[in-house]
């Protein structure tokens, strides 16, 4: 059995590879420019501008929302999906920083 190493590293990278991680399906970075343009969304509307399944878009909104990137309210018998502002935010200061550390070659 493997044994994880991920407790040797920062909270900070742990967070963001968190979120990279999140970010890395192209269905997910669509579900976050649709959230952005609408305000917030039901998932139906969010399902009829993807060419996904309903099951499938609801578990990418799963993932956005285990790492905090989304909030879901339930309304009535429908889930109304939006951006966690405060996250995306962190999120891009945090990727800014990483890319300014890193430079360029």
């Amino acid at each position: 059995m493997a044994i994880s190493k991920k407790e040797e590293f920062s909270k900070d990278d742990i967070w963001l590879a968190d979120i990279a991680k999140a970010l890395s399906h192209p269905a997910r970075i669509r579900i976050l420019k649709i959230l952005t343009e609408l305000n917030s969304c039901m998932v139906g509307s969010i399902v009829d501008q993807l060419p996904l399944a309903q099951a499938t878009v609801s578990q990418h909104l799963k993932e956005l929302k285990r790492v905090g990137l989304i909030k879901g309210e339930i309304d009535g018998p429908k889930v109304c999906y939006c951006v966690n502002q405060p996250v995306l935010e962190k999120a891009k200061k945090q990727l800014d920083k990483l890319f300014t550390t890193i430079g360029c070659c």
